[in-house]
């Protein structure tokens, strides 16, 4: 029988009763925080580039400056090697300002002297800038912060981006360091920055309670690796809003390798170029109580991706989708429990995940695969409408609801229009 033959035999109640437990759990499915758009805190002091190396300067500003105020960087070009950002501090970075990370693998090292090497661990590098066991610190401004992978290494004939493509062919692993990287803080905010071209992850929130990422601009080409958007892992309460991110990987990818990913909402956004929305696939701890709402999707490689395996499984439950639009994605709706095909002892289980209000406008492949008969991915479609001509692929999967192939009109820029 084929889905759309099965999905029109679902009876009547079955559908208002799972849309109704949709709806119940959207109350739980967010940021459980009331979060509105940032403030920029006022400066404790101004800085101007010296057009050397300003990571003494900055530092050196940024541990002497008062809590709940900010360090201003004035208009110009700053270079510098890593940041550590004091708890109840800012750095803003407004507009005019580019804020370059120094391509010197020997300033990211962490002690092993692999940082700009490949190797079996590719852990060798700390991240250019680092909030770690903070509470209430925060990136501010509408200028720029440069990652600069694609640019020559000092010391070496190849950039961060090489290594990764060199670790690739080699089936190792790339020591380059993250752009960003806050680690058990709370109450964290960055606020309208442009990050472009990070040697790996832009941003990752580990194990953070309390984190916002209001208005980015996240930019990388589609051919550089592992370059992530933001990931939030192991955390709770993270909205995630008004962000337009293109780059070589996922747009956001919410992971549970060290404890839970919870109370997490992606608001209003615009996601081009990458491998989407995700969730996984690192989900050992479980992943829960998502809210997408108001998302376009224009041109990445997959649009909802919901991916584990026995290796890295969890539960990823009460993830709901609303007023997501479609266009140009080859696997629009992509649940997979056997991601790359990495086997252990680590059950994934994927329920209550709902899609209301999705349009997708160009047709894809979707795809809906769980582990057996008594574990499927359990999914339910509530006013989705699809492209004709579509096709699915559905292995152990326990859907609820309806969709069209009726499809039409144009993607507002977060969501439908």
């Amino acid at each position: 029988m084929n889905l759309v033959n099965m999905q029109r035999k679902h009876s009547s109640y079955l559908l208002a009763f799972f849309t109704s437990v949709a709806l119940m759990s959207v109350g739980t499915a967010r940021d459980l925080r009331d979060v509105t758009e940032p403030k920029i805190p006022p400066s404790c002091t101004t800085l101007k580039a010296s057009g050397g190396d300003d990571t003494e300067t900055i530092q050196k500003a940024l541990d002497s400056c008062t809590k709940g105020k900010a360090v201003a960087l004035s208009p110009g070009v700053f270079h510098s090697g890593p940041l550590n950002i004091p708890s109840g501090v800012g750095l803003v970075v407004d507009t005019g300002v580019t804020l370059k990370a120094i391509t010197d693998p020997a300033l990211y090292d962490l002690g092993a002297k692999t940082c700009g090497t490949v190797d079996d661990v590719g852990v060798g590098c700390k991240a250019f800038i680092t909030m770690l066991r903070v509470t209430g610190s925060g990136l501010y401004g509408k200028g720029t912060i440069d990652g600069q992978g694609n640019v020559t290494l000092i010391g070496q004939k190849k950039s961060w981006w090489d290594l990764s493509e060199e670790a690739l062919v080699a089936g190792t692993f790339q020591n380059v360091p993250r752009l960003i990287q806050i680690n058990n803080s709370a109450d964290i905010t960055m606020y309208q920055l442009t990050l472009i071209d990070s040697p790996f992850y832009f941003v990752t929130s580990i194990e953070t309670n309390g984190f916002t990422a209001w208005g980015l601009t996240i930019i990388a080409p589609a051919s550089a690796r592992n370059t992530d958007g933001i990931d939030p892992i192991g955390s709770q309460n993270v909205t995630i809003a008004h962000c337009n991110i293109r780059t070589g990987d996922d747009s956001v990818a919410i992971k549970a390798m060290t404890a839970p990913s919870r109370h997490i909402s992606v608001l209003n956004s615009h996601f081009g170029h990458g491998n989407g929305m995700s969730i996984g696939s690192e989900v050992n701890y479980g992943a829960s109580d998502v809210l997408v709402s108001g998302l376009t999707l224009n041109g990445s490689l997959k649009g909802a991706h919901i991916k584990s395996n026995t290796y890295r499984g969890g539960h990823v439950v009460n993830i709901t989708y609303n007023n997501v639009c479609i266009v140009d994605v080859k696997n629009p709706i992509y649940l997979e429990m056997d991601y790359v095909h990495l086997h252990g002892n680590r059950t994934p289980e994927f329920r209550n995940i709902a899609f209301n209000n999705i349009r997708v406008l160009s047709t894809g492949i979707f795809i809906l695969q769980g582990l057996s008969d008594s574990n499927p991915v359990v999914v339910s479609f509530n006013d989705v409408h699809i492209t004709k001509g579509s096709r699915w692929s559905r292995h152990f999967a326990n859907v609820t609801g309806t969709w069209e192939e009726d499809a039409s009109g144009h993607c507002g820029y977060a969501g439908n229009e």
